[in-house]
Parts: structure tokens; C-alpha cells; sequence
């Protein structure tokens, strides 16, 4: 407890430098592998802290920072997350995400600095491109997972989570080809390739009704046709296609691929269908580590945090991240903090409302439960190894 204290006392006495870089990050939002200033105003902030700085490691616009009074012990990884989304600004409260992971790092650092002995190894990854570009996907190909014991980060939301909705996700670009014609004058010689693209899209709308819960498809079509008197020889759709579980996904996909196939067919035209992958992967389902996540529950209602029941929280809004590919890697937890707003992610209201000195002050809790987590963590072997055994167990079934 002495050491959660002194973790505390940090972060509070930080709590303006942790302020600058929300606002820094804010003022300053940038897209997927395209986040030059966060990448260099949080590798300075880091170096200026005290931690081994590796710039750009693995990717242009991702970091490694990292403390430890030895090269020895058990390591906790914490993740600052910083791209924006295209219109919107932070609307998805990737400001918040960065100024959490420091605030967390910046405590468990003056814990280990104030313990009597060492207690493990700090890392700081900083991942870029969580918005589509599954920057962490491309990091644990690059082996930076391969020797982390455990991992968290915390997202603001409209609600309190330590057990989100997140799910699987996998991209998909569809595109028709058919035959122009004039519209009017020879509509008979086209092979209309736009109405391949309205009927695969009707067709999966209609599909919804036999789907099982927990699985969901949405997309937009992407590329319709040039000029109304000129029957569009191309088209284009993407989707994502989001299932709870893994083992959900090839089923679902298989559905899909039936509506696009058939649209083809019934049009006459030829179909192309790309899934996207990531180093040939896609976003998995987050398994939260059910023990880190009572320990950050108990952490968090000590500093005035009523968290829903688990039952409840699984009744909340379903979303889709990268972070889940690493919780089948190693012991995760994601969990979710309400910053005082009934606007959803992804939306204006949602960039302003993570603007807010309330939503800075609901990170810094967010930041202090981290820290308070992983020096529980690290600071008995046993809940360690209890946590691996868990890990080992949800891994594996």
C-alpha cells in the first residue's frame, strides 16, 4: 500500500505535464502511421522523465519507453495509443489513452524507484494506428511481445468497463466489374455493376434477421459510377464484418461471401473479394484476464469509482480493437471509463467531450488504477503466476 501511495503522490504532483500532453495530443490530431508530432512529443516527454527512449521502434511513428533498476524481474508493458480519425479529430479519445499510459508509467516508475528492491522491468509501448491500422498487430509480428508478462490499457467511454464488448473485426473490400454503356441511348449493351453493389448490400441487410447475436456487418459503398447517363462498369463496397469469437468469423464470412457472390451472379457481373489482413491477421476479441481485472476493479472503487456488475457490463455498446490481438499473446486487460458523456465514440460530440477537464481528471483516476494494478502485480509473484495460470486456461479452450 505504501508503494500505491507513493505511485499517487507522483502522478498528482505530475499532473499539469500530464494535462500538456492530452492537449498536445488534442490540439494536434493526426492519422493512422501518420503521428509524427505525438511520437515526438511523447518520446521527449519520456526521455526528459527518465526512461530509455527507443524512437520509432519497429514502426516509423511507434516507441519503446523503458525503466527498471535492473534487467531483471517480470515485465509489465503499458500502452499510450495517439492517431486520430479522419473529420473528427480524437473522437475516439486517443488523447485520453496517452495521457492515462503516461500517467500510469510515470507512478509505477516512482514506485520502483522508491521500493526497497527491485520489483520488475517497466515498458511503455506507444502504438500507433489503432484506427483501422492495427499498429499493435504489426508490433507483436516484430516480436515486441514475445518477452512481456503482462499488459494494460484503459479507453474512455460513455460507461465504467473493466469487461468490454470487443470483439472481432475483418475488413473487407468488394469490387464489381461489369460494362458501360450509355444509359439512355444503349442501356442493353451495360453490365450495370452498381446494381451488383445495391443488391449485395440489400441482400446482407436482409441477412441480419438470421444472424447470430453478437455478430455484425456494416459498410458503405465506396465507388457507385461516375455520371448518371453512364452505367457504371465499376463498383465498390467495403465492410467490416465483426463476430464475438474467432471461431465465429470463417461462418460469418462464409455468409458474406454468399450475399457477394450472388449479387455478381444474378447482375452478370465478375466479383473480386479482398479481405484486408494485417500481417495476414485481423482484430481479435479482447480476453480480459480475469484476475488483473478484479484487481483494477478493487483499485479503482478505492479512489471513488462505483463499477457496474460484470453481467452488466456486457450489456454495453460493442466495439472492435487491436489491443485484442495482444491479449491472446499475453495477460491483458482493456478496460473502459466513463468521462461524463452520453455521446457515443466516433462522434464530434464525443471529440469535444474528451476535451473536458473532467474527462482529464477521469483519466488520471483511469491512469492511477494502472499503476495501482500493475504494483499489485509485481509486487507478489504469486498473483502473477496466477495470472499467467488464468491466462494459460482462456488461452487454450
Amino acid at each position: 500500500e505504501k508503494l500505491k501511495a507513493i505511485a499517487i503522490e507522483s502522478i498528482d504532483k505530475q499532473e499539469s505535464d500530464l494535462l500538456s500532453v492530452n492537449k498536445e495530443i488534442l490540439n494536434n490530431p493526426e492519422l493512422k502511421y501518420e503521428e509524427f508530432k505525438a511520437h515526438q512529443f511523447l518520446t521527449d516527454f519520456f526521455q526528459n522523465a527518465g526512461f530509455h527512449v527507443d524512437r520509432s521502434f519497429t514502426l516509423p511513428t511507434a516507441f519503446q519507453a523503458v525503466y527498471s533498476k535492473s534487467n531483471q524481474g517480470p515485465k509489465v508493458c503499458v500502452i499510450c495509443e495517439y492517431d486520430a480519425l479522419p473529420g473528427i479529430g480524437h473522437a475516439c479519445g486517443h488523447n485520453l489513452i496517452a495521457e492515462a499510459g503516461v500517467a500510469a508509467a510515470l507512478g509505477i516508475k516512482a514506485a520502483m524507484e522508491a521500493a526497497s528492491q527491485n520489483i520488475g522491468q517497466l515498458i511503455v509501448y506507444g502504438t500507433p494506428a489503432e484506427e483501422g491500422g492495427g499498429g499493435k498487430i504489426k508490433m507483436i509480428h516484430s516480436g515486441c511481445f514475445n518477452d512481456i508478462d503482462f499488459a494494460m490499457m484503459v479507453h474512455p467511454f460513455p460507461f465504467d468497463a473493466t469487461y468490454g464488448n470487443l470483439i472481432c473485426m475483418q475488413r473487407v473490400i468488394v469490387t464489381y466489374q461489369g460494362k458501360s454503356s450509355h444509359a439512355a441511348a444503349f442501356p442493353w449493351e451495360g453490365v450495370n455493376a452498381l446494381d451488383a453493389a445495391v443488391h449485395a448490400y440489400s441482400s446482407l441487410s436482409l441477412m441480419r434477421q438470421q444472424m447470430k447475436s453478437g455478430w455484425k456487418i456494416h459498410g458503405i459503398i465506396v465507388d457507385g459510377g461516375t455520371m448518371p447517363n453512364i452505367i457504371p462498369a465499376t463498383s465498390k463496397l467495403e465492410y467490416f464484418i465483426r463476430a464475438p469469437l474467432m471461431r465465429d468469423m470463417q461462418e460469418l464470412q462464409e455468409k458474406c461471401e454468399g450475399c457477394f457472390r450472388g449479387a455478381a451472379e444474378a447482375t452478370g457481373c465478375t466479383v473480386d473479394i479482398v479481405y484486408d489482413t494485417i500481417e495476414g491477421d485481423y482484430f481479435q476479441d479482447v480476453l480480459t484476464n480475469p484476475e488483473m481485472a478484479d484487481l483494477y476493479e478493487k483499485n479503482v472503487t478505492t479512489l471513488g469509482i462505483a463499477m457496474p456488475s460484470r453481467a452488466e457490463q456486457l450489456t454495453f455498446p460493442i466495439g472492435s480493437t487491436d489491443m485484442g490481438n495482444v491479449s491472446h499473446v499475453v495477460p491483458t486487460i482493456h478496460p473502459m471509463y466513463a468521462i461524463d458523456t452520453a455521446a457515443a465514440n466516433h462522434t464530434p460530440e464525443f471529440t469535444k467531450a474528451s476535451s473536458t477537464m473532467q474527462a482529464h481528471r477521469q483519466t488520471i483516476i483511469a491512469g492511477k488504477s494502472m499503476a495501482m494494478t500493475a504494483i499489485d502485480i509485481l509486487t507478489d509473484p504469486s498473483k502473477l503466476e496466477s495470472i499467467k495460470s488464468k491466462f494459460k486456461a482462456q488461452t487454450s479452450s
